[in-house]
């Protein structure tokens, strides 16, 4: 499918995507599969939901990542609570947690977009019902906040899900083809920065391993929770946004006292957005900070890559087998993430 340069250069942005649900019981839980499960491709014509299970939305958010998915041959089914309110929430916990349950659950619905990031997420990971995730697979995707959810799901069923943008993101054409390639056309995919992006390398090498990430400010509140992965020999990837320096020397050493860090075969971070310190000549910068944590563990790390708070995005399987070149910064998609 091709989509006309003229409208996917343009930043299309959007805010925003239960019923009553009683906790889920973990004992009811199924299973995970031995090998992760791969949910089906986009296609044209297909239906998607757009919920919200995180921070509130205002519909005319929604507007301009209607006219993106409509460009992308999309359909849209909004949630049925995506534009409620509780507080700085899209809702209560229980109906937004059953949003998510039941956009897995909708035979009409083949791929699951979040609107908002924020917070929230974290809220409703007790009521997800994991089995109906696992019987019925799908692409879900999103980031910041969403990370949560996209970990939690990985971790408790085995599904493949998607760090990528979310209903505010901007979607530029960097971004859309990204998605195109990974989603729609199930390629194996190497992800590449756009050229006006740099990386620093921080030790160069190769490394493979399933790729496991997000937001590093919800990875390290998750942390003894029971909602993370197996970290042994995969390769972590995180970004961050509005976070000072020192508070990801914070994260970062949370990650390393919690054994995180030394089971990894491979490390990128991706962007810091508006992580500049107040009092740069008090503080350690960025890079002196990933040098510190990263270099010792003797992986193949670098930093910048085209993840994050940022215009341009890629689209990144969580639980799929990948290759890292911290050389070049580029990551490798070993097989096709969606059947």
């Amino acid at each position: 499918m091709v989509i006309p340069r003229r409208y996917l250069l343009r930043t299309f942005g959007l805010t925003a995507i239960g019923t009553q649900l009683l906790p889920i019981a973990q004992s009811n839980i199924l299973p995970k599969s031995p090998t992760p499960i791969l949910p089906r491709r986009l296609q044209l014509g297909d239906t998607v939901a757009l919920i919200n299970p995180a921070a509130f939305a205002y519909e005319k958010e929604v507007k301009p990542f209607l006219k993106a998915a409509e460009l992308l041959g999309l359909k849209i089914k909004l949630g049925e609570h995506f534009y409620d309110r509780y507080g700085y929430l899209a809702g209560k916990d229980a109906d937004r947690a059953a949003d998510v349950n039941n956009a897995f659950a909708d035979s009409s619905v083949q791929a699951i977009f979040t609107g908002m990031g924020g917070w929230g997420c974290g809220r409703i990971l007790p009521l997800l019902d994991y089995n109906i995730i696992r019987n019925n697979p799908k692409i879900i995707i999103g980031f910041s906040d969403v990370t949560a959810l996209l970990l939690a799901i990985h971790t408790k069923t085995n599904l493949v899900t998607f760090h990528g943008p979310l209903g505010v993101s901007s979607w530029s054409y960097f971004t859309v083809d990204y998605l195109k390639k990974v989603l729609f056309d199930a390629g194996a995919v190497t992800c590449q920065n756009p050229q006006k992006m740099d990386i620093e390398t921080i030790r160069e090498g190769k490394a493979r391993g399933k790729l496991i990430g997000g937001n590093l400010s919800v990875i390290s509140t998750m942390i003894g929770s029971g909602y993370l992965p197996d970290w042994q020999n995969n390769i972590l990837f995180v970004e961050e946004v509005g976070e000072e320096v020192y508070r990801i020397d914070r994260m970062l050493t949370q990650l390393k006292l919690a054994g995180i860090l030394d089971q990894i075969s491979g490390f990128i971070f991706g962007q810091c957005t508006k992580c500049d310190p107040e009092t740069p000549k008090e503080s350690l910068t960025l890079t002196q900070v990933l040098s510190d944590h990263i270099r010792p563990l003797k992986i193949p790390a670098w930093y910048g890559s085209a993840i994050g708070h940022i215009r341009d995005k890629f689209t990144l399987p969580i639980g799929q087998e990948v290759e890292i070149d911290a050389g070049y910064g580029t990551i490798r998609l070993l097989e096709p993430a969606v059947n």
